[in-house]
């Protein structure tokens, strides 16, 4: 009640002050396939967390870091997850959608499909699947300080999906140690480490002129970007960093969260 109270209060005080409001896309069309029944039933982003959605936590965690003016997709069980937007409308959020009903567009395809929505500042994409205590103002800061393409929060962790990135942060390549599969499209093999991808990131709207219709990912156009554009990354070791992608991790964020 305390934090409901507390962002309601926020929302006003910024458009009393007509302050800047940032956007964010919050990524909430999936599936959750990977757990199995549970999502045979309610989208994975309605899944209750101790009293909350995974849907209402990751607008509140946006909100709470200044990104006011959100936009979300929705594919699966649309009519369950318009009705807990309205919900959250009512309490005061700020919340448009982007309907990918007949065809889920992944991100980068849902990414573009919602481009009117942004404006001429760079933009926070979040999934709405991740349940962290990350800074995302240390994100949006670091993004307009170094004035790259797109910046993408990252940490180390088990996995087998790796971005590259050099010394300075740059991203340089992608690797799939579990094929052996390796991108290298800027920069020298044997200096590039390996890191994962935390599923957020700042976006400067100009990469809309390199997008196009069409369901992919943004893995493949920030490869493409990035041997001509700068793409960097932020890497953040400290905290906690979930994804609800399986019925195991669902219960330890449960029992993890209060």
């Amino acid at each position: 009640m305390h934090l409901q109270i507390h962002l309601s209060l926020k929302l006003s005080r910024l458009t009393e002050n007509n302050t800047r409001v940032m956007k964010a896309m919050i990524m909430s069309a999936g599936k959750g396939t990977r757990l199995g029944k549970i999502t045979e039933t309610i989208p994975k982003v309605l899944l209750d967390i101790n009293g909350k959605s995974l849907l209402r936590r990751a607008v509140e965690k946006c909100v709470s870091h200044g990104f006011d003016d959100i936009i979300l997709n929705v594919h699966h069980f649309a009519d369950m997850v318009e009705e807990e937007i309205e919900r959250l409308k009512k309490l005061g959020f700020k919340i448009t959608v982007s309907d990918e009903r007949h065809e889920l567009l992944d991100t980068g395809g849902g990414l573009f499909r919602a481009r009117d929505f942004f404006d001429t500042e760079p933009f926070l994409v979040y999934n709405a699947d991740i349940i962290t205590d990350f800074d995302l103002s240390e994100l949006i800061d670091y993004h307009r300080k170094k004035g790259g393409l797109a910046t993408l929060a990252v940490r180390h962790r088990p996995g087998n999906r790796y971005f590259l990135v050099d010394q300075e942060g740059l991203l340089c390549g992608w690797c799939n140690n579990l094929t052996g599969e390796r991108i290298i499209v800027r920069g020298n093999d044997a200096y590039l480490s390996e890191i994962a991808f935390s599923s957020m990131h700042i976006i400067d709207p100009g990469i809309f002129n390199y997008m196009t219709e069409g369901v992919y990912s943004m893995t493949p156009l920030y490869l493409k970007m990035a041997s001509s554009h700068n793409i960097y990354t932020l890497l953040s070791d400290t905290g906690y960093w979930f994804n609800t992608g399986t019925p195991e991790i669902l219960d330890q964020v449960r029992k993890f969260v209060k």
